[in-house]
């Protein structure tokens, strides 16, 4: 998917929401985790049981009821691969079921891959071309050697650790390199190796102060903007400060959608709470 596209489906949903689909067995409502026990199900030919069956059927209630109110999802691996492949296929069964429903959807694997050279084509073929992702998220410690080889896939993303929503985020990012602090490095030498139609970056809600500053700077990238609801963070603000004339945000919501209730009308609830964030 390229910006316009990206562009046109935030005008056509009057949202610039993305569903983060970090799926905790343990936070799911007890009728969920109770399919766990039952016998395994076929999603699309493939059997589920176990834990992996409760995370698939969560994940298909929750993209159908907030399908409507988002522009795209972000699955964090973390929470698929702690139950191993029967995880791995759970995501898996995801993104398919997404792009064969739903196929306007922006996809970000929310990796946070860091490596270079072979490895780093590896981790870009994988999340490109086998898992059908559009984007990935990247942590850029190693230099550019770490992200250039996502940038040669025509569609597809990356998604640049610039500034974090997370508390320790300042003992690294703000540091002073050159007179800069090191975000906004970080941020000018990858837009020196890619453009606005393949990068975006990672700044946090938490961070909406700076967000003005880093648009000043950087006036075309999209930002993905982590840390809105659970973590305090306001869309309003992040709205305010970091759009620009293409839109220019994808504002996560995590927890605060998928979340929203624990009882039997948690879907419904998703809707309510995706309809409510970062819609314009």
């Amino acid at each position: 998917m390229n910006r316009e596209e990206l562009y046109q489906q935030i005008l056509k949903k009057k949202s610039m929401l993305c569903v983060g689909l970090d799926v905790d067995f343990e936070k799911m409502p007890e009728h969920v985790k109770a399919l766990a026990e039952d016998d395994p199900i076929a999603v699309d030919g493939s059997l589920f049981k176990g834990k992996a069956r409760s995370v698939v059927e969560f994940n298909k209630a929750i993209i159908d009821a907030t399908a409507p109110h988002c522009v795209a999802y972000k699955p964090n691996l973390a929470f698929y691969e702690c139950y191993g492949n029967d995880g791995i296929r759970a995501l898996e069964a995801t993104v398919d079921y997404i792009r064969s429903r739903y196929p306007e959807m922006f996809l970000i694997a929310d990796a946070k891959r860091g490596d270079i050279g072979n490895t780093a084509q590896r981790y870009a073929k994988a999340f490109f071309e086998t898992m059908d992702f559009d984007a990935v998220t990247l942590a850029p410690y190693m230099g550019a050697d770490s992200v250039t080889p996502f940038l040669g896939h025509k569609g597809k993303w990356a998604v640049v650790l610039a500034l974090t929503s997370n508390a320790s985020a300042f003992q690294f990012q703000c540091a002073v390199k050159d007179g800069k602090p090191l975000y906004q490095a970080v941020i000018e030498e990858m837009m020196s190796i890619s453009t606005p139609d393949n990068m975006m970056f990672v700044v946090g809600a938490t961070k909406a102060d700076k967000l003005a500053e880093i648009r000043s700077f950087c006036p075309d990238n999209f930002f993905l903007v982590p840390g809105v609801g659970a973590q305090g963070g306001s869309a309003e603000e992040v709205m305010k400060y970091g759009a620009n004339d293409k839109g220019g945000l994808l504002i996560n919501s995590s927890r605060g959608v998928i979340y929203a209730s624990s009882g039997k009308d948690f879907a419904e609830a998703a809707a309510r709470a995706a309809a409510s964030t970062a819609a314009l």
